[in-house]
């Protein structure tokens, strides 16, 4: 494992946490007292297309995959509108989750699917950047010892952490404070945020830490 490689996935990572803090101060620019908490919904949007955005760009730059045999435009194409499925397949399928779990049926539908859609982009869209549409590869990578590089160590950490703060962020929902951020799913998405935001600056961090433990089937 090169330390060149570490400081490229540093890099990148650190690119994803700027496209959030772009997301949080760019538009009171444009759009008079705009703040996370009063335009949640308007957030949600900016901060899921701006690291969408970045995370793909940061992946057609940097090339941590492996080059596909086949590199014809139908390929491309079709390779593309997979993960595009793919990821609605991601906002439905934890639409339906929340809803399981307690959120609203019927009333904050727009509000539960923002939520969702902000959690796919935290952990599906690296995924999809990195795997593609490919369920082989997903499996291996979250099976316990199935990763091959330093990317899909980073990919296993940040995703969990997303996860995992979502999941921390439902727990001041039910308690009597009236705070305007414990309306749903004010709570969850911050939490979701600041897990995937810890996820990025910490993988690159415990990888070099532990880098003379690591090793891969591929390197």
């Amino acid at each position: 494992m090169k330390d060149t490689d570490i400081k490229r996935l540093l890099y990148t990572n650190l690119l994803c946490v700027f496209s959030i803090f772009l997301s949080i101060f760019i538009p009171s620019f444009f759009v008079d007292n705009f703040s996370v908490l009063e335009a949640h919904l308007t957030w949600l949007c900016i901060c899921s297309a701006s690291v969408t955005t970045v995370n793909l760009l940061s992946y057609l730059v940097v090339k941590p995959n492996v080059s596909s045999k086949r590199s014809s435009l139908s390929h491309k194409v079709t390779r593309a509108l997979k993960c595009c499925v793919c990821f609605l397949m991601s906002c439905f399928l934890l639409h339906i989750i929340f809803v399981l779990y307690g959120a609203p049926l019927i009333e904050l539908v727009l509000e539960t699917f923002l939520f969702a859609v902000v959690l796919s982009t935290f952990t599906t869209v690296p995924c999809l950047c990195l795997l593609g549409p490919n369920l082989k590869a997903w499996l291996r990578v979250f099976s316990r010892n199935g990763v091959t590089s330093i990317w899909e160590n980073s990919l296993q950490i940040t995703t969990n952490s997303s996860f995992t703060g979502a999941w921390l962020g439902a727990f001041p929902i039910p308690l009597d404070w009236e705070r305007p951020w414990q309306v749903w799913p004010i709570s969850c998405t911050l939490g979701a945020t600041f897990g995937y935001v810890a996820g990025l600056v910490i993988s690159p961090l415990w990888i070099y830490w532990n880098r003379k433990q690591l090793t891969y089937k591929n390197n």
